[in-house]
Order: C-alpha cells, then structure tokens, then sequence
C-alpha cells in the first residue's frame, strides 16, 4: 500500500514562487512541513492505495481528466487557517468547484475511493505555504507580515497530477491531460 493524493500543480514559474515561500518559512519560522510536497491545489485528499492496482486508478484518473476542460485558476493573496496553516489562496471558481465535486464523485464511484471529512465540509482551495510544524507563536509572528502581502497569479488548469508517497515527501507519479490538452 502507499498514499496517494491527486492535485492541480500550477506550472513551474509558480511554483518557483511558492518554494520560495516555503523556503522564508523554514529560514525564518522553522517550518518545513510545506517543502515535502510540490506547489499544489488538493482535489483529492491522501488515500491509501494497493501498489499493485496502480494501473487501475490511473485508468480511472485518466478517463475523468479526458472529459473536462481547462480551466483559469487564480491565486490572489494569502490567508490561514488559524493557528498553524498560512496558504496562498485560491479563488473559489465555479469551474474549480465543479471540477472538485465532479472528481470526488467519480473516484467514489469508479474506485471506491471516499473522503469522509471532504462530504461534511465545504471544498476551501488553497496552496499551502507553511502548516503543521509551524508553531502557534511562529504563526502569530508570521501571519501580520502575510495577511497584507500582495500576490496575484493565473494560470490555466489542464491536467491532473496524481502524488505519491515515498515515506518522506510527495512526488508526482503521473499527469491526465484535460479534453483539449489530449488533442
């Protein structure tokens, strides 16, 4: 079995940008949880996964990517989840919503795979910069020098990642290019 996770990552100059958020975390507020996985949007919450039907969840992943489209994703500022949790956050589209709902529903149905806490609570897209091991006083002194902070980014959203656990951070095991990105 490994944990698996599936995400929206945006591409590679913003992804720059957030690392280096991640970076001023860990340099300045000792927290480090945040490096251990790519900038990214969770769309699918970690799940545990036989590494043997790998091919099987893929084909599934695969099947739902090929019928979206892409889509625009801003991000625009920071914002927290008190008292551990700063984010880049990430504007509540309909599209991004839909895309969310519509997964969770087809990994429900195709695998079997279901997020429990995910059905009791709204979807709150965001891209974490610094969380778990960010103390409570760390996130006190943090968050003012944050709340502010002007940050604006879109991109289009046209595929999906599925992560992989390694045992010590996330890695990208494979990507489902949407509708017109397969063509």
């Amino acid at each position: 079995m490994s944990r698996f996770f599936v995400a929206l990552l945006p591409p590679q100059d913003i992804q720059e940008y957030a690392n280096q958020i991640k970076q001023y975390f860990a340099d300045n507020y000792a927290s480090r949880s945040a490096q251990k996985s790519p900038p990214h949007v969770t769309l699918q919450p970690p799940f545990e996964w036989a590494n043997g039907n790998v091919s099987r969840l893929e084909a599934s992943l695969r099947e739902f990517a090929s019928q979206q489209q892409p889509f625009s994703v801003i991000l625009d500022g920071f914002a927290a989840f008190p008292p551990r949790v700063i984010y880049i956050d990430v504007v509540r589209s309909p599209e991004l919503l839909t895309l969310q709902a519509d997964l969770m529903a087809h990994m429900e149905a195709s695998v079997g795979i279901v997020d429990k806490i995910g059905k009791k609570r709204p979807f709150a897209p965001h891209m974490t910069v610094a969380f778990r091991d960010l103390t409570k006083q760390n996130f006190r002194a943090a968050w003012p020098e944050f709340v502010q902070r002007q940050l604006h980014f879109e991109f289009t959203a046209d595929k999906l990642t599925l992560l992989i656990h390694d045992g010590r951070r996330w890695n990208i095991k494979s990507e489902f290019g949407f509708l017109s990105a397969e063509q």
